[in-house]
């Protein structure tokens, strides 16, 4: 029996990831859901409220690259507390704001606006977080229980807030909201370190399976004295499948939208459930999306083990987006309300497969660069969002809600098929061959290193 101690620590902060992704996305979606009220009080319509929708991720996307250089140079600990801090002030002020205050709707759009830019640095923050604490083998994993959180803060979401604002009024949403992001993001400043080298926590054995694990040389980087690293910039804008990405990102964004800012209203607007009726069943996609990012970050890790890093991240997610697809239009088109809401959910859940790879493969590509990396990635998914948040109720009062989700689903192939040009087997960096073995056998599971 060995009797060196071992430590889970990564684990450990790889769940509170999960909480402030949760937290992030209670802050994002509590709008769509008090969106009856605020419409009501300000006197405004539903294409006005795909305004405040948009503005946020107008917000989210245009201060990704920013976000993603700040992660690389003061890391994930600093950066992500800052970035939840701002986005608490930002959710009190929406509750804070008064109904007779001149110019409301451009009020909204601009704390909106400011929200995006605060939550802007919660991926590319953890994605840095994993880049420098995950072993490349349990990068599905953990990516997928980071982006399980997107579907628990987003699924309890309905019931919770619907109920709060039913006994208190839409503005004790954004109060409670506020304050669930003090509390999650004060923990992480307490508990995380940027490597695991400045963690007291973190046994010898834990830390010999990190960087044994790394995809790329990370030397010395818990001393005080070491340098940010250096951002691969040329090499980053030279990789074709960056393109690939940003563009499959796009379709991810623009599809998993609908869900965030339409679906509560289609549900009650189209459908005719009723506001509990219609909490309940929105509940349903983000149900699917917590559990099948999970499974498809698991899924993504075993194939790697055993087909390749192109079969465990690309084709897993190019056949998951395809059968979302799949789901889209069979959804749209059910007469009944009961199994479009089931059928829609199962689309969420299929698309949230290939969740977790968008960012697995951001470290397999970029290492130590992967924050900015994945936020040029992420930006591609935020403009998506943005469109659909406009363009989605412009499409259904012209052409019915069976077109706008038509689109997502055409939105849905072009994204599958973008996998096809993404390389993760061929790395930014050169991984060193004394403290990477595994890397190879991934890429190339016969044994055989490929070029």
């Amino acid at each position: 029996m060995s009797l060196v101690r071992t430590s889970r620590v990564r684990m450990f902060l790889a769940f509170w990831l999960f909480i402030l992704s949760g937290v992030a996305f209670l802050d994002r979606t509590n709008i769509s859901i008090a969106g009856l009220q605020i419409i009501h009080e300000y006197g405004i319509d539903n294409q006005r409220l795909g305004w405040i929708f948009s503005a946020f991720l107008i917000g989210y996307a245009g201060f990704q690259i920013p976000a993603g250089i700040l992660s690389a140079r003061f890391g994930p600990r600093v950066v992500l507390t800052m970035g939840v801090l701002w986005w608490c002030i930002a959710t009190a002020l929406t509750a804070m704001l008064p109904t007779t205050i001149p110019h409301t709707l451009l009020w909204l759009i601009a704390i909106r606006f400011l929200l995006g830019a605060g939550e802007a640095v919660v991926y590319p923050a953890a994605n840095q977080f994993v880049a420098r604490w995950v072993p490349q083998r349990e990068r599905g994993f953990v990516n997928g229980l980071i982006f399980a959180g997107v579907g628990a803060g987003s699924g309890l979401t309905p019931p919770l807030l619907t109920w709060m604002i039913t006994e208190h009024g839409w503005r004790s949403a954004f109060w409670f909201s506020a304050g669930v992001g003090a509390i999650a993001g004060t923990v992480w400043w307490v508990f995380a370190r940027d490597t695991p080298e400045q963690h007291l926590g973190v046994s010898r054995k834990e830390l010999q399976e990190i960087q044994e694990g790394l995809s790329y040389d990370l030397p010395q980087q818990g001393r005080a004295e070491e340098k940010a690293p250096t951002i691969s910039w040329r090499a980053i804008f030279h990789r074709k499948d960056l393109a690939a990405l940003m563009v499959g990102y796009f379709s991810f964004g623009y599809i998993a939208w609908v869900f965030f800012s339409w679906f509560f209203l289609y549900m009650a607007q189209v459908r005719g459930f009723d506001l509990k009726s219609s909490a309940r069943y929105a509940m349903l996609p983000f149900l699917c999306m917590t559990i099948f990012s999970l499974v498809g970050g698991v899924l993504s890790d075993r194939l790697t083990s055993t087909r390749g890093l192109r079969v465990g991240r690309c084709y897993l997610a190019s056949a998951a987006m395809l059968v979302t697809a799949l789901f889209l239009v069979l959804g749209s088109q059910v007469a009944s309300p009961v199994f479009a809401g089931i059928i829609l959910a199962g689309g969420a859940g299929a698309l949230y497969v290939s969740q977790s790879t968008f960012w697995s493969v951001s470290v397999d590509i970029a290492g130590k660069s992967s924050g900015v990396f994945s936020s040029l990635v992420n930006m591609g998914g935020q403009l998506g969002g943005a469109l659909t948040a406009s363009l989605t109720p412009w499409i259904a009062q012209r052409f019915g809600w069976t077109s706008s989700f038509g689109v997502a689903a055409v939105m849905a192939v072009v994204g599958a098929l973008c996998w096809f040009v993404v390389h993760p087997e061929r790395a930014l960096e050169n991984p060193a061959p004394e403290a990477m073995p595994e890397l190879r056998s991934l890429a190339n599971p016969a044994g055989s290193v490929v070029r």
